[in-house]
């Protein structure tokens, strides 16, 4: 029996092939006949290209068949219920989509819109849009208009913002060689340790040939050769340019001599006069940032000061004023006073004003506190505007460690940067360095210590230089140690350069029944508020601090005890340990 669709070939005939569309009754007929001969069903014709890819993507949607145990009889259709079923579930889902509410249409919209409920509506929604607007304006406008206002900033200049340091002997700072002698060359070495002070300038020199007492020999405009060279000076103004730290070169003429303004005879001279004028524009060309000028009780002309003072101004350059610092030996106040008086041309004084709370001789501390308030309270009387120092130690007292021990060191560190005006620290004071034995403070040269060598790191030499008990007085000994006398210097110095109270603020003296405890407060505007309290016993003091400005606690910003752990104080019961200094704050208070 030949196949379905095909015929036997007659003899000599071109076959020809022939596609009929398959008739459904016939086929399922054909179907019923066939029975169980087929093992799967015929593609139904009806089905779409849909139909037909679903059931291709989607395996668990294909139709059961009649070899599938869940099939029914082979005439059921089976594969049709398959197909039928996922166009129901199709056909439910877009009747679920189009039952949802789409919202109103533009017409219906429109016809809402202009009813009157919703045109009062929106009436009173705008009316109270703009009432509200129009409130919060007149709210913030009366908030400004009552609010204090903040102080205009005074003006300052650079050696107004910070401490100044002082290496007033180079030969004893860093040694670059072997030859045991300091010189400009370990200045710039150590210019980073510099920039850790937090300073904002530091004053060195004098470094100029000055053969002793030969007044014809100095020559003002050149660098004595054993401190280096010309252009050695040149590198350590750039190195300090780089780190924002200003230069101040002393000019003392006869600093190797008896009088360092030489004789009488010799500074009333024109020529001389005109060297010293010479030299300090030649320096201020070369890019230093001030100039000091030492022994000025000895000029008895305060006319060159003043002719001086204006060398500084013409060459200010790129905004950066130029300041004249004169130094007196001094340390009586009428002669000071009178100094002050006469040397109204500079722009600071240093002195030795405050000797009398470090003499070396000074046992009895009971009384200090009241003895450093009515000091000071008479130098700012006395300086009225003119702008304070504050200074003590070389080069005429010597290193301050060895005069007060650190604990009293580490109190007047705390005292100077934080009264109105400038500080000065010389070298070696930030780390409690201590005068070699032996020799008279002023005429010795105490070599700086940087750490546990030999030579304590001052010179590659093989010379010892210091006592062996002092090893731990040392920068490497103290840089990042929490309690050390360093780390508290540079914390109080940074404190100094960016707080407005202790920058601008106003001094104002807290009394205080205990004669050796001395308060008194720095107050800027509504900035931050500073209660500066010092104990100058070497015993326990407890006082009870009473101020207008007051209030009853305290945080703790600085002690100089590194032991105490308290960061809040009540100041009706203030228990002060043996030589401690507090530095407290509180905020302001719109009263």
């Amino acid at each position: 029996m030949a196949a379905p669709g095909t015929g036997e070939l007659g003899g000599g005939e071109t076959p020809t092939v022939i596609q009929e569309r398959a008739d459904p009754e016939r086929e399922m007929g054909q179907e019923g006949s066939r029975g169980d001969s087929m093992s799967s069903p015929a593609v139904t014709p009806e089905l779409d290209m849909k139909d037909v890819e679903l059931n291709e993507m989607d395996p668990e949607k294909q139709p059961m068949n009649a070899s599938s145990p869940l099939a029914g009889s082979p005439g059921s259709l089976g594969e049709k219920n398959g197909v039928v079923k996922v166009k129901m579930e199709e056909e439910e889902e877009e009747a679920e989509m189009a039952a949802k509410f789409t919202g109103l249409s533009k017409e219906q919209l429109l016809q809402v819109a202009g009813t009157p409920g919703w045109v009062r509506t929106r009436w009173a929604l705008l009316i109270l849009f703009w009432v509200g607007w129009l409130g919060m304006l007149a709210g913030a406008i009366a908030i400004i208009v009552q609010a204090p206002r903040c102080k205009d900033l005074p003006k300052q200049d650079w050696w107004q913002k910070g401490g100044i340091y002082r290496i007033l002997e180079v030969e004893g700072f860093q040694d670059s060689g072997s030859d045991g002698i300091g010189d400009l060359t370990g200045v710039k070495e150590r210019m980073n340790y510099l920039s850790t002070l937090k300073v904002k300038g530091f004053v060195i020199g004098p470094l100029h040939v000055n053969p002793e007492d030969q007044p014809y020999s100095t020559n003002l405009q050149d660098v004595d050769q054993k401190l280096g060279t010309l252009q050695d000076f040149r590198d350590v103004l750039q190195a300090a340019k780089k780190k924002n730290i200003k230069v101040i070169l002393d000019l003392t003429p006869n600093y190797h001599g008896q009088l360092p303004w030489f004789s009488r005879d010799v500074w009333l001279q024109g020529d001389f006069q005109n060297k010293m004028k010479e030299a300090i524009q030649f320096w201020l060309r070369e890019g230093v940032s001030g100039i000091q000028i030492g022994s000025v009780e000895h000029l008895n002309d305060s006319q060159l000061l003043s002719e001086w003072k204006n060398i500084t101004e013409q060459d200010t350059v790129d905004d950066q004023a130029r300041v004249l610092i004169a130094m007196t030996s001094r340390n009586d106040a009428r002669g000071i006073f009178s100094l002050m008086n006469e040397t109204t041309g500079v722009d600071m004084l240093t002195s030795q004003y405050l000797q009398e709370l470090v003499k070396p001789d000074q046992n009895d501390t009971t009384t200090l506190g009241h003895t450093a308030q009515k000091l000071i309270k008479d130098y700012l009387q006395e300086a009225g505007s003119r702008w304070p120092s504050w200074s003590m130690g070389r080069p005429y007292l010597g290193h301050l460690a060895k005069s007060m021990g650190e604990q009293l060191l580490r109190l007047h560190h705390l005292l100077f940067y934080t009264l109105p005006g400038t500080p000065f620290t010389d070298f070696g004071d930030e780390i409690g360095l201590w005068d070699m034995p032996g020799e008279p403070a002023a005429s010795n040269i105490t070599h700086m210590q940087w750490d546990n060598s030999a030579t304590y790191g001052f010179s590659r030499g093989a010379q010892q230089l210091a006592e062996p008990e002092a090893s731990n007085i040392t920068v490497q000994a103290q840089q990042g140690h929490k309690g050390s006398i360093l780390t508290f210097f540079q914390e109080l110095s940074e404190l100094r350069t960016k707080e407005r109270s202790l920058l601008h603020g106003d001094f104002a003296l807290v009394q205080s029944l205990n004669p050796s405890v001395f308060s008194y407060l720095r107050v800027w505007d509504q900035n931050k508020r500073f209660l500066v309290v010092l104990n100058f016993a070497r015993q326990e003091r407890t006082v009870s601090l009473v101020h207008s400005h007051l209030p009853s606690q305290v945080d703790v910003e600085l002690s100089t005890h590194p032991s105490r752990e308290e960061r809040q104080l009540n100041l009706q019961n203030l228990k002060l340990l043996p030589s401690e200094g507090l530095l407290l704050s509180f905020p302001y208070v719109a009263l």
